[in-house]
């Protein structure tokens, strides 16, 4: 099932990335280095790691292939200088003018080992106010798992005369069963973010943030090997 789900979402990405420049597309490659890997709350690697992502939109669709490359082993855990994850994101954002609206499919790969996994998911997200954005994520996965993920948020962004880009959001999430590391369902992690974004070519940005996360509840998530993390990197615009 894996292999057909994997094959399914590869000739998507395929097809859509093939018709793309046509329908004049827009694409932004970037990278972050990373002082720990953690995922919905979930410590993967507390040592540093290399993020690459490439996103890849036109037409409201829009693909993106993302990584994770372990520097760090995590007491062993991990193999080190390898990618441990690669994940497969195609999404359709609705055409609407009063909210962001955005559907979606994760194909979540594991070179490394472990069973791959796949998601679909729904963003929506308002401004209520002027540099002011709130919306909720909710995550379904239908393969391995198969229970669902929700988290809610509030975001602030703001833009400087001399193209600095600033931001703050906190977020909360909430977990299945299925996707709980402990015995319950229930309220699974909060997370405060600040970022920065600065100009330093034309389509070339320094990017760099600081989060803070932690468990809501023990019994749905237990405390994690870390809380606090951030990184640095760069986004190119083409």
């Amino acid at each position: 099932m894996k292999k057909t789900s994997f094959i399914m979402c590869a000739v998507s990405v395929f097809l859509l990335a093939g018709g793309l420049p046509a329908a004049g597309a827009e694409a932004t490659a970037g990278a972050d280095i990373v002082s720990a890997y953690v995922w919905r709350g979930i410590t993967f690697n507390d040592g540093f790691v290399v993020q690459p992502y490439v996103d890849v939109s036109a037409n409201n669709f829009a693909i993106n292939v993302w990584g994770n490359y372990d520097i760090d082993d995590y007491n062993d855990i991990l193999e080190e200088h390898e990618f441990s994850e690669i994940d497969l994101t195609l999404s359709y954002t609705l055409p609407m003018e009063w909210a962001d609206i955005t559907v979606g499919h994760i194909e979540y790969l594991f070179p490394n080992g472990g069973a791959g996994t796949s998601e679909v998911f729904l963003s929506a997200w308002v401004s209520p106010l002027a540099n002011f954005s709130m919306g909720i994520d909710a995550y379904y996965d239908y393969d391995e798992v198969d229970d669902y993920y929700v988290a809610a948020a509030l975001a602030y962004d703001i833009a400087l005369d001399n193209g600095l880009g600033l931001g703050a959001s906190a977020s909360a999430g909430y977990a299945g069963n299925n996707f709980s590391l402990g015995p319950d369902s229930g309220l699974h992690e909060y997370t405060l973010r600040v970022n920065a974004a600065y100009p330093v070519l034309k389509s070339m940005d320094l990017t760099a943030f600081l989060a803070y996360t932690d468990t809501l509840d023990d019994d749905v998530l237990p405390d994690q090997d870390e809380n606090l993390f951030g990184g640095v990197g760069f986004s190119w615009n083409f």
